[in-house]
């Protein structure tokens, strides 16, 4: 089955789940959960002799999954053990509410990397940047846009399958 959020088709199911890795996962948890206002929805600590080896859920206002880990491997960092950079930023649908979401996040200690804005598909965006260095996008939908109304706006073409 499948809804829509403006713009957005979503699915009923979930198809990709994204994973973060802190060096503390612990405290991340903590600090999503009072900065972000995330909620552990799975907690699973390592074993006394591999603590790395936990894995933790948390969800955003009850919808969607992110997973949560430590460095488990060498392959698998977070950016605090790689001078800072990213390989992935994390997009949260809010279901609306962004502004306070960011001045939360903001009194909170996360760093705002870009503030509220209206964006030209209809939805309002900010960036933060938590404990760790991890990038995280936080939009809600403000505004339904038609896709010429976009790419009037954008300047270019929009391939997109389900956006008239």
């Amino acid at each position: 089955m499948v809804s829509r959020i403006g713009n957005y088709r979503v699915m009923d199911e979930q198809v990709f789940t994204s994973s973060v890795h802190y060096r503390d996962p612990k405290a991340a948890l903590a600090w999503l959960e009072r900065v972000f206002g995330f909620e552990v929805t799975m907690a699973i600590d390592g074993p006394p002799e591999a603590p790395e080896m936990c894995h933790y859920e948390m969800s955003c206002a009850g919808a969607g999954r992110i997973m949560v880990g430590a460095e488990w491997a060498e392959w698998i960092r977070s950016p605090a053990g790689r001078g800072g950079s990213n390989s992935q930023v994390v997009h949260v649908m809010l279901p609306g509410g962004l502004d306070e979401h960011c001045e939360r996040a903001r009194a909170a200690g996360a760093e705002i990397a870009a503030e509220p804005t209206d964006q030209f598909y209809g939805d309002r965006v900010y960036r933060a940047v938590d404990l760790e260095g991890h990038r995280w996008t936080f939009s809600a939908h403000v505004r339904d846009v038609t896709r010429s109304e976009a790419e009037a706006a954008l300047g270019q073409p929009i391939m997109a399958t389900d956006w008239q």
